[in-house]
This record gives C-alpha cells, sequence and structure tokens, in this order.
C-alpha cells in the first residue's frame, strides 16, 4: 500500500463563537476559563495539557487532554506563535522542538513558540489501527496484477479482491482499537480545540504558521473564529473543497511533476543511477520504471535484518518521501543505484520515514492511523470500489509511478464506520484580517494550484508564491518568502497580492 502525508479534505463546521467578543457557548466556559498548567520539560521548553472537550455538542461528556510544548520568546513577546506541521497526523510537539529550523530568529524573538498535538495523534488521545506486524505486512502487500509487475493501475479481478481485504483489515482494526475516538478527530474539532488552546495561552487573537494539512486546521479556525484571527500563515495549502479521491488523485500529479524534476536534475549529475545527460530524462524514467516492474515480481532484501521485503510499493513509497524536499534527492539516488544492485535498504529507510517507522524499535508512531482517520471523518469519499479503480486506471496516464497506488490507498474511507462531516458550502472567514497563504510552483505534496484556490476562497486570503521545488515555502531557503512571512507574523502586515519570489 502507498501512503503520502499531506491529504486532507475540508471538514464541516456551525456557528459558535465567531467573533472576537463573542462568549463560548454555553457549557464551553470552563474549558476557556481553564488555568493551564506550564512545567519545565528539559531545553528550555515547557510543557502542559489542555483541556478540551470530546464531542463539542455535549460539552459535559467525556474530555480528552491536547498535549503542548513551547518555548518562550527569546526577547520581549507580542503573544505565541502556534504552529502546526501537517499530516494529517503530524506531532506539533515534536515539531516544535527543532523551532530553531522551524521561525527565523527575528520571530523567535517576538514569540512563544507553541506546538501541539491535535485530537488522535501522538499524545492526544492517539488512534491506533494495526500493530506493528500488521502494518509492516500491510505496507508490503502484493497484488495480482495482469503482468505480474505489481502495478495497481492493473489490478486484476483476484488482485481487487486481496485489495478490499486488506484494507478492510485495516478498517477492522482501526474500529476495534479506536473506536470511541474515530467519530472525533476531524478537522472542525481540531479548530475548536485551537481555539480553546488559544485561550489558555492568554491571546486575544490567533497567530498561527500551518504547513500542509496544518493550512486546513487554520481555514477552518478562521472561517468559525474570523475575529479571532491576528495572522495566520497557511503555507502548502490543500484544497478544502476535494473529496479525498479528488485529493489523491491531484496529489499524484503533484508527486509525478515532483519526480519529473527530480529525474532531470538526476540525469545532470554523475552520481546519476538512471543514466546521463546524453541519454536524456525519457530515458531514465524507462530505467526507473524498469526496477518497478522487476521489484514487482521479485522484491528486493534489505540488510535492516527485520524480514521485511522491499515489494514495488516499498519502492514507490521511498522516492515519494524523498520528493518531499530536494535536500533528500542525493540520498534517493544513492539508494536508488543501490537498489539496482539488488539492496533496497536506502529506500526502505526512505518509505519508514513517510510512516514513521522506527529503525531500532521496529515501532511505528500514530501518524498512519491519524492520516487516515482524519481524512475519512474529513471527506464524505465514493463508497464503491469502481471509483477507486477507475481513478487508478486515469492514473497510470497522468501519473504512472505513485498514482494508482495513492487511489487504492483512499479506499479506506469506502468502509470507514464513522460518516464524514459534509464539507462546508463556503469557507471565507468573511470578516478576518489578512490571511497569508503561501503556494510553491512545484510542490510535489500540495499542488500549487490547491493554494490558490484557498487564497480565492478566503474573503482576506493573500497568495504569495515561491517559483520552486519541494513542499511548502518558509524556511526552504528562500530569502524573499522568509522575509515576507516574517513581516507578516511580527507586524501583521501582507505582501501585496500576487508577489512572486523567485
Amino acid at each position: 500500500m502507498l501512503c503520502a502525508l499531506a491529504l486532507l479534505a475540508a471538514a464541516g463546521c456551525t456557528a459558535d463563537a465567531a467573533g472576537g467578543a463573542a462568549e463560548p457557548t454555553p457549557g464551553l466556559a470552563r474549558f476557556y476559563d481553564q488555568q493551564v498548567d506550564w512545567r519545565d520539560c528539559g531545553s528550555g521548553f515547557q510543557c502542559a495539557g489542555v483541556t478540551v472537550p470530546r464531542d463539542y455538542d455535549r460539552p459535559r461528556g467525556a474530555t480528552l487532554t491536547i498535549a503542548a510544548k513551547r518555548l518562550p520568546a527569546a526577547g520581549d513577546p507580542l503573544g505565541s506563535l502556534v504552529v502546526n506541521p501537517g499530516g494529517p497526523g503530524g506531532s506539533g510537539v515534536d515539531y516544535v522542538a527543532g523551532a530553531a529550523g522551524i521561525v527565523s530568529e527575528d520571530v523567535r524573538r517576538h514569540f512563544d513558540i507553541v506546538g501541539f498535538d491535535p485530537r488522535g495523534v501522538a499524545r492526544s488521545s492517539p488512534v491506533y489501527c494495526l500493530d506493528a506486524a500488521g502494518l509492516d505486512a500491510y505496507q508490503g502487500a502484493r497484488f495480482d496484477t495482469r503482468d505480474g509487475d505489481g502495478d495497481q493501475s492493473e489490478l486484476t479481478a483476484k488482485g481487487v479482491r486481496q485489495m478490499q481485504r486488506e484494507v478492510k483489515t485495516f478498517v477492522a482494526a482501526c474500529e476495534e482499537n479506536s473506536g470511541a475516538m474515530l467519530g472525533h478527530v476531524g478537522t472542525a474539532d481540531v479548530a475548536r480545540d485551537l481555539d480553546v488552546l488559544r485561550a489558555a495561552l492568554g491571546d486575544d487573537a490567533l497567530t498561527y504558521l500551518g504547513k500542509s494539512y496544518g493550512t486546513a486546521i487554520g481555514a477552518h479556525y478562521a472561517d468559525r473564529f474570523p475575529g479571532r484571527v491576528r495572522a495566520l500563515v497557511l503555507d502548502g495549502a490543500i484544497d478544502p473543497a476535494a473529496d479525498q479521491l479528488e485529493l489523491s488523485v491531484q496529489q499524484a500529479e503533484g508527486f509525478g511533476t515532483a519526480l519529473d524534476a527530480f529525474v532531470a536534475d538526476c540525469v545532470r549529475r554523475t552520481d546519476c543511477p538512471l543514466g546521463g545527460a546524453d541519454d536524456g530524462a525519457g530515458s531514465a524514467m524507462r530505467r526507473l520504471h524498469g526496477l518497478l516492474a522487476d521489484t514487482g515480481r521479485t522484491p528486493l532484501d534489505s540488510t535492516l535484518g527485520d524480514g521485511r521485503e522491499v515489494t514495488r510499493s516499498r519502492v514507490e513509497t521511498g522516492l515519494l518521501g524523498a520528493l518531499y524536499s530536494e535536500d533528500l534527492w542525493p540520498q534517493a539516488r544513492t539508494a536508488l543505484a543501490d537498489a539496482f544492485d539488488g539492496d533496497g535498504t536506502g529506500l526502505l529507510r526512505l518509505g519508514d520515514r513517510v510512516y514513521g517507522r522506527g529503525e531500532s524499535d521496529r515501532t511505528y508512531r500514530n501518524s498512519a492511523a491519524a492520516l487516515v482517520a482524519v481524512n475519512c471523518a474529513d471527506s464524505a469519499s465514493p463508497r464503491t470500489v469502481s471509483a477507486y479503480r477507475e481513478a487508478a486506471e486515469e492514473l497510470r496516464t497522468t501519473s504512472p509511478v505513485f498514482g494508482p497506488g495513492l487511489a487504492w490507498n483512499a479506499m479506506a474511507c469506502a468502509y470507514w464506520p464513522e460518516d464524514a462531516v459534509a464539507a462546508p458550502a463556503s469557507l471565507t472567514a468573511k470578516g478576518a484580517d489578512p490571511i497569508l497563504v503561501v503556494g510553491t510552483t512545484r510542490d510535489s505534496a500540495t499542488p500549487y494550484r490547491w493554494s490558490r484556490r484557498l487564497a480565492d476562497r478566503l474573503d482576506s486570503g493573500v497568495l504569495l508564491t515561491r517559483d520552486g521545488d519541494g513542499h511548502t515555502g518558509y524556511r526552504m531557503g528562500d530569502s524573499c518568502v522568509d522575509t515576507a512571512v516574517d513581516r507578516y507574523l511580527i507586524k501583521a502586515e501582507a505582501p501585496d497580492e500576487g508577489t512572486v519570489c523567485r
């Protein structure tokens, strides 16, 4: 099975304390008025738990504790900057530990940097599905195809039944291990948790940096609480109007474009295992497809000693993981060179980064389970197998390496035990101060057109474009983007609409 880390469909919301001066909904006052005990947790950080209702429609019922971690400002703080790395399934507590790389020194001087684990993730009532052995088997599963090469755009009837069985096993494990939480992990609820966190931090309005899926949290927050927006940076946006299958199709095309860029760069380098400049990108891509077909028939070995075969799907996942950042391209070239020599270890390691699998303890973070749980909670996806089969076949042309696997991967939502929250009729954040949307033209995981759409949809959306490769734009080595974002965060002054950084 192939999985990516930046998929989300829009979640619905209802009117609730939308203005900055509005009183909380009856029954929620005890959450907004709570006193949070921040304690030292090493290396200059402070940690705390923020209590929220599990079900906002029943605020006197069960509660959850949202884990939070902050690094106090290096200077005189303007307030707090809450950050989210994306996912769904990314831990903000882990993310903020690398605060020096998340924001500039200037921003660090002006804000306490705060990360939180959204509900269902890591330390905040995490959802679980399969155990480690089950996830290993699930990710390495092989399916019957017409040519026996593992191409999931050409599954036979037997292969489709195998796919259904694997997906149903995964969903059944989610229901068995996390049934009580599955109906309460959607982005609509996370946005409400974020407002409780804002109040606990003592800020009248929210300053926020959300990357990838984190843009959805921020957009839904702004739509529900437009009067409580100070400055929101939504970097590498998702399309809030698309369902899970649509997002998978569009994301696959984005990864296909990123793969083209990687191959074009590779053939210009002396260490490229796909060929040289004289051979051209077309020849290099054919060599890559040959490797995929070979591993579809005969998996590679690895030196990790954990018994996992490096199947075609694991090769695809490793490649996909390397496309999130150009910094990983040298590692991908080395891993491919080893793969052509019969050693799949490097590609397996790259894939383990995607799934959050530890090499020493051989366990997984819950990010893969949270990814599916949130996506299915937020997206009213098709319930028929034919929709996913047709998408996989269509993507064979537009994104042959990643498309079919991503299309089938979305099928978990077809069997999900909880109904998705209806998508909002609009997501405009009417009345909010300017909201900065950052889009990268050749973003691998969140196609640039998603950022354009979100900026257009938000009444006060301002689009800042980074002309480049990789996932997201801020703190990716572009001083033009960094300067504009820093100014917006510190002074709440957005750049001119249509600004392009090259």
